[in-house]
């Protein structure tokens, strides 16, 4: 009684703040035309003395449309002369901030990992939006506050640069900023970041959370959730009996001083590796959902774009766990805020950067239209350009998203997909999108299994095709492959007139399967991170390959299916 008691209370004050911050955000979100104008005028008022400043005449831009006059928008490219300077020690080249904390190393999704200067105003908007983020999502799930939270993170320092600077993941640098407050809710130590291999991070992640009730569980992907939970089962005696003694797994391979700091925080826990043991025992298996409660844990993850293939197999590992998107969020800056379960929509996050939206359908164009966040429509297909206070002026970062509503002013958005995953064998202009809306609406009704897939066009002399590249253990029913197959085949003409239209005259074969070794794609996913250098917790599998050499390197004829 008297545990709740005092729980409630802390909830209370601790929540007293934050109710003052989403107050002062839901205004902003009353007026986002004024809210957005004053923001850039504030970035550029702030930066305009910097070369980047003087190079583009921030001092003489008055209003938006001078902006966009001045500054095109455009990729990180025109960004890297600038940043590289940053990173040899001259700050004002890009930022009128006295210092730059960290770089923040991208996912290295679609291409070399790129450097993100972090300022500490960076870091103060970004706590800020993870505070509107957790407030909402305690309010509807009060069970979970002040329980342990997992949250996996990578290194924050992989090296320096010439001036000494960090380089390295976002969320290890974050997870050492903390507040104490909060630091001692994570059960896993930034220390553990500094660990190279994966399998071995992940196996010191579980060690520390198994030993108690979870309330929250986060990763970015949710293929890292499935990961996760097949490791657990895989390495499940190990971790009952490190458990079960107060060790930690001899055979890791590990610097003796991050063991030093990990043994210090374990202790024998016997009773709870007997009861993981009597799971483990009864079904053979032990999964998430048997260490933690589907009804006492809250999982954040992403649940747009190519991730859903994941997600549709996390019920499999976690029970009915609720889940809520973690927003449109990246190395570069946060975008969205969701506010609800079970949906990859979000608010736009008005008050922490400035927005263009670029219709789809002009992103190419020398001078496109820019629509600011009180133009944009619902329903319609925009792709979103960033200006930020720390040095990204109408940064083209090829998110495409989709308007799903407003929250109150302020449209909410979800991502669809990243805008440079597109073929065009003909000129159907296939993009990733077309792809995961195809499958996720066909997958309701077939129950095909798709633990990972690929979409990727095949040339044929005779009539070129698309390859749907998918593994051994999905494909074990041939007659419900082709029928999926068909059904694909349609619905991706239903999503893409050009497709249907290159289809009705042969000028693109059916779709046809190619089917792989059993874990080929966690391999290759594997090694494309470790080529681009990225974050495997930020990595995304693309469900579209538009590269033509890729069949070409993998295609035998006996791996054709159907």
């Amino acid at each position: 009684m008297i545990g709740g008691f005092l729980r409630k209370m802390a909830r209370k004050a601790l929540a007293r703040p934050l109710y003052k911050k989403f107050a002062r955000f839901e205004a902003a979100c009353m007026t986002p035309q004024a809210t957005q104008e004053s923001l850039l005028r504030g970035i550029l008022a702030y930066h305009a003395d910097t070369g980047f400043g003087n190079d583009h005449g921030f001092s003489h831009i008055q209003t938006v449309a001078d902006y966009r006059r001045q500054v095109p928008v455009a990729p990180y490219e025109r960004l890297d002369p600038y940043i590289r300077r940053v990173m040899a020690g001259d700050t004002k080249a890009l930022l009128a901030d006295p210092q730059v904390l960290m770089f923040a190393l991208t996912s290295g999704t679609t291409a070399a990992r790129k450097h993100i200067p972090i300022t500490q105003q960076y870091v103060d908007d970004y706590r800020r939006s993870w505070n509107l983020w957790g407030l909402k999502a305690l309010k509807q799930h009060k069970h979970v506050f002040l329980k342990p939270i997992m949250q996996l993170a990578g290194d924050a320092d992989e090296y320096r640069t010439e001036a000494g600077i960090p380089c390295g993941n976002l969320s290890g640098f974050t997870a050492q900023v903390q507040k104490r407050i909060m630091r001692w809710m994570y059960v896993v130590p930034p220390a553990s970041g500094k660990l190279k291999d994966s399998q071995t991070r992940t196996y010191v992640a579980l060690r520390m959370g198994l030993r108690k009730p979870l309330g929250m569980l986060m990763s970015a992907n949710p293929s890292t959730l499935v990961n996760l939970a097949r490791f657990m089962d895989r390495e499940k005696e190990s971790l009952i009996r490190d458990i079960h003694d107060g060790t930690l797994n001899p055979k890791l391979d590990m610097p003796a001083e991050i063991r030093a700091i990990l043994s210090r925080k374990l202790k024998p826990k016997q009773a709870r590796a007997k009861a993981l043991e009597a799971f483990a025992n009864e079904s053979g298996n032990l999964y998430p959902k048997d260490a933690w409660p589907a009804d006492k844990l809250l999982i954040g993850c992403w649940t747009g774009g190519s991730v859903r293939p994941y997600l549709r197999q996390l019920s499999s590992f976690y029970g009915d766990a609720p889940i809520r998107d973690l927003g449109l969020l990246a190395s570069e800056g946060r975008m969205s805020i969701p506010v609800e379960d079970g949906t990859p929509s979000g608010v736009l996050d008005v008050t922490t950067h400035f927005f263009d939206f670029i219709p789809e359908g002009e992103i190419d164009r020398p001078s496109p239209t820019a629509l600011g966040a009180h133009e944009i429509e619902v329903g319609k297909h925009y792709y979103i350009v960033m200006t930020t206070k720390a040095g990204l002026y109408r940064y083209h970062i090829s998110d495409l998203v989709r308007v799903t509503g407003f929250f109150h002013n302020t449209p909410t958005i979800e991502f669809l997909g990243k805008g440079s995953r597109f073929a065009n064998l003909t000129g159907e202009k296939l993009s990733e999108y077309h792809v995961t809306q195809s499958v996720d609406r066909l997958v309701q009704t077939i129950p095909q299994p798709l633990t990972a897939y690929a979409l990727a066009p095949c040339w044929d002399e005779t009539q070129p095709y698309y390859g749907l590249f998918l593994e051994s253990q999905d494909a074990k029913e041939p007659a419900l492959l082709r029928r999926f197959l068909t059904a694909l085949d349609l619905a991706l003409g239903d999503n893409n007139i050009e497709y249907e239209a290159k289809r009705s005259s042969s000028r693109l074969g059916p779709v046809r399967a190619h089917v792989l070794p059993s874990g080929f794609w966690a391999n290759w996913d594997r090694e494309r991170v470790a080529k681009t250098g990225g974050s495997p917790e930020q990595y995304k599998h693309p469900c579209l390959i538009g590269d033509v050499a890729f069949a070409q390197s993998v295609l035998l004829p006996s791996k054709a299916a159907a």
